[in-house]
């Protein structure tokens, strides 16, 4: 490390991201919250651990990027540790899940709100404690939630969900509004805590990544890869170079996927169902060659640690290079339409507009961050192989509105397609796969991709029998449900269903 201001954080990760650990005391917490915030770095995530069993009580995790990497700090607590929501205002939700989970609260905060907890458990009851029983912890139905009130002559509340009209999962929207113009949008998120986190610690290290895959289904490749990296780092082990390049063309293909499936939704909800039409059938026959090629439409369980679970044969191969062309050809004609489309750019231009100075205060990550001229990209800064040899051209964008994030879709469609051909072009040979070692005490992994929606974070720590005794997956939607509230200020309520899914956040990576 060469900053003198983290000279503490010492341990390299092993594994395919550049990433360090250490463990700091309460001021060290601060301070290097600060540091990094004032030498332009990020927050990525932050979460917690019960270490009682070592005789330490708790620990409290930060993770944070900055020029060389990722830093993965640690700090021991009791029943507190330092509020961070005043440096970064992405952490408030996240201490307060660590509160409503661990028990451990944030000392001086503002909003200490349960965020999670739902009247599912008694208040004084944390899942994610080891002595946690379940079967004792009966729901008391207590919540009275305080949303802010927004008064004034004139102002009403219009509450929308948590129960959709759609499949979407649950999550509530309280709207302040005068006339149809909203003053103030609050969310309330994580009605269907699925106990995701406490349900790894049963499992074993390549059990897990079945699990890691089904945080955010349409995310499963890039959770996957990232629980691989980790299971991968804790046991020391290296995975064949083949293996690596089908993990991108798998993360590639996930990308396009959504992006064409988002495209033709925004376009619906402009009123242009013929858009809709139209990337639906791309996305179909996409998914379908998915299905061929790796024997799932969303490529579920492609994934393991030490490789892939099958190679990609010569039929589904050839199959993807003639696809690639004729999909860029469609997405080119369609992209024109779209560009040409008055009633359109009516409704997406200045629609739903989060300038690049909040973007940058709040943390906006992914490609939401990128259409508010956010230059971050895990795969073009700190690509782990082969996106250190594929040059990724990173797509960004000034205007932070509707009509940016559509723009941003359409050309990362062309990029990840440049990309899929190349790595076709120079698939390595050889195994695609490696078995996994066993791991016989405890340590530490770190898994870190970028997923379609953002970075994605997978925190792992193995026992002293090597199983999982702690996995935290961190979705980017955590850094974005934020903005969302700030987006739609100002604008109208019919437009927050446009400017919903041109974030298109996910609600189960959110709710662990």
């Amino acid at each position: 490390m060469t900053d003198t201001q983290f000279t503490y954080l010492t341990t390299p990760l092993p594994g395919a991201a550049p990433a360090w650990r250490g463990t700091v005391n309460a001021r060290e917490w601060r301070d290097t919250a600060q540091g990094v915030l004032e030498q332009g770095g990020r927050l990525v995530a932050i979460w917690g651990s019960d270490w009682r069993s070592r005789g330490s009580g708790f620990a409290l995790h930060a993770a944070y990027t900055v020029r060389v990497g990722l830093l993965w700090i640690t700090l021991p607590a009791q029943s507190t540790f330092p509020d961070l929501s005043d440096l970064y205002p992405a952490a408030n939700r996240m201490q307060r899940a660590v509160s409503d989970l661990l028990g451990v609260a944030a000392d001086g905060a503002r909003d200490k709100r349960a965020w999670l907890r739902h009247g599912s458990w008694p208040r004084h009851a944390h899942p994610l404690r080891h002595d946690f029983d379940p079967a004792l912890a009966v729901p008391d139905g207590r919540d009275n939630y305080a949303f802010v009130s927004v008064s004034g002559e004139g102002v009403h509340e219009i509450p929308v969900g948590p129960v959709h009209a759609g499949t979407i999962e649950p999550g509530h929207f309280r709207f302040s509004v005068l006339g149809e113009r909203v003053l103030r949008l609050e969310e309330r998120l994580g009605y269907t805590h699925k106990g995701i986190e406490r349900r790894f610690e049963q499992m074993t290290l390549e059990e897990g990544v079945r699990l890691a895959g089904r945080v955010s289904g349409d995310s499963t490749v890039a959770y996957a890869w990232a629980y691989s990296m980790a299971a991968e780092g804790a046991a020391l082990m290296t995975i064949p170079i083949r293996a690596a390049w089908l993990r991108a063309l798998c993360l590639e293909r996930e990308r396009v996927a959504n992006h064409l499936g988002d495209l033709g939704f925004i376009g619906n909800d402009a009123g242009l169902a013929f858009g809709l039409a139209q990337f639906s059938r791309l996305k179909e026959d996409w998914l379908r060659t998915n299905a061929m090629a790796f024997g799932h439409r969303y490529l579920m369980d492609a994934i393991v640690p030490g490789g892939m679970a099958c190679d990609l044969h010569r039929e589904a191969w050839s199959r993807m290079a003639l696809e690639a062309d004729a999909v860029e050809k469609d997405v080119r004609a369609l992209k024109a339409i779209y560009d040409d489309h008055a009633g359109l750019q009516d409704r997406f231009i200045n629609c739903g507009k989060v300038a690049p100075e909040l973007a940058a205060k709040m943390g906006l990550t992914g490609l939401a961050g990128r259409a508010s001229a956010q230059s971050w990209d895990l795969r073009a800064q700190f690509g782990c192989a082969p996106y250190d040899q594929l040059e990724v051209r990173m797509v960004t964008h000034r205007n932070g509105d509707v009509a940016a994030r559509v723009t941003v879709r359409f050309e990362e469609i062309l990029e990840s397609l440049r990309l899929l051909r190349t790595i076709l072009d120079r698939l390595p040979i050889g195994p695609h796969r490696e078995p996994m070692p066993a791991v016989t005490q405890g340590g530490f992994g770190l898994g870190w991709v970028e997923g379609w929606r953002g970075e994605i974070l997978v925190a792992l720590e193995t026992g002293p029998d090597g199983r999982i005794a702690r996995c935290h997956p961190h979705d980017p939607s955590w850094q974005n449900w934020p903005l969302l509230e700030h987006a739609v200020i100002g604008n109208i309520v019919p437009d927050f269903p446009l400017i919903n899914k041109s974030f298109n956040l996910s609600y189960s990576g959110h709710d662990l």
